[in-house]
């Protein structure tokens, strides 16, 4: 039988969470009449540790592909936005935006979307609105991590904390190597995650369609373009080289 995988995030406060209500319910049940207040208590303190734990559920997913343009889904939830926006953190130019919001419903954990090198890792405090606003990717606490692939193409995934959310998780760290299959960080309850891809990448998914972390495969990056061919100058003649006779004389 397989038990079901918590996420490490979420160990220390599912034991927090048992001891916590355990403090409490006892109590209740010593002193407090008439007996069904402690069975409304016991239930919603299950109905509660129930929920802390499926919220850090650590699903295994491993996704075998052979196109390493493909992007995959860096976490759960529903494609919220896909529009070609300013980046004005790193890239300071004009990059297709796709956002996936997470409902804290969703699997929490985030995955590396492509493989490559993580150049950047920076976390910025800021405000916690709804992560469905547009606003949010600018205003609140988030986290940005840019990685380059092997052929020289720089993505952006941003972690970005809701109005829930008070801690975001980032492992990424410059210089590490991103693996598909692995994970990037992990947000505590609802929030989004924003990836910034080149203009002429090609999309597979629609604004509202649902996807799954390290599963749906979300777009693919453009092919390389080969560089034109240029007509070398043509280059003057050289000078026939003479034959050197090879003496036959006796010495």
């Amino acid at each position: 039988m397989k038990h079901p995988r918590i996420h490490r995030e979420g160990r220390g406060l599912i034991v927090g969470t048992v001891l916590l209500l355990f403090l409490i319910n006892v109590p209740i049940y010593l002193f407090v009449q008439p007996q069904w207040i402690f069975a409304i208590t016991l239930v919603l303190a299950a109905m509660l540790l129930v929920f802390v734990t499926y919220f850090f559920r650590n699903p295994v997913r491993v996704l075998e592909i052979d196109d390493p343009n493909f992007i995959i889904a860096p976490a759960d939830g529903r494609v919220v936005v896909i529009e070609p926006t300013e980046e004005n953190e790193y890239f300071h130019e004009k990059k297709l935006q796709v956002s996936i919001f997470m409902s804290p419903f969703n699997v929490h954990a985030n995955w590396y979307p492509i493989e490559g090198t993580v150049l950047v890792s920076e976390h910025q405090k800021g405000r916690h609105k709804g992560a469905w606003l547009p606003k949010s990717s600018t205003e609140n606490e988030r986290s940005l991590v840019v990685i380059e692939t092997p052929s020289k193409i720089q993505i952006a995934v941003r972690q970005v904390a809701g109005a829930m959310a008070r801690r975001i998780v980032t492992y990424a760290k410059p210089g590490h190597q991103a693996h598909r299959n692995t994970h990037l960080g992990f947000i505590k309850l609802g929030s989004r995650v924003d990836m910034y891809l080149p203009l002429d990448t090609e999309m597979f998914v629609t604004v509202g369609e649902a996807v799954r972390g390290n599963e749906t495969i979300i777009a693919r990056l453009a092919d390389e373009k080969p560089a034109k061919e240029t007509k070398a100058p043509k280059a003057p003649k050289a000078a026939k080289p003479k034959a050197i006779k090879k003496s036959t004389e006796k010495v």
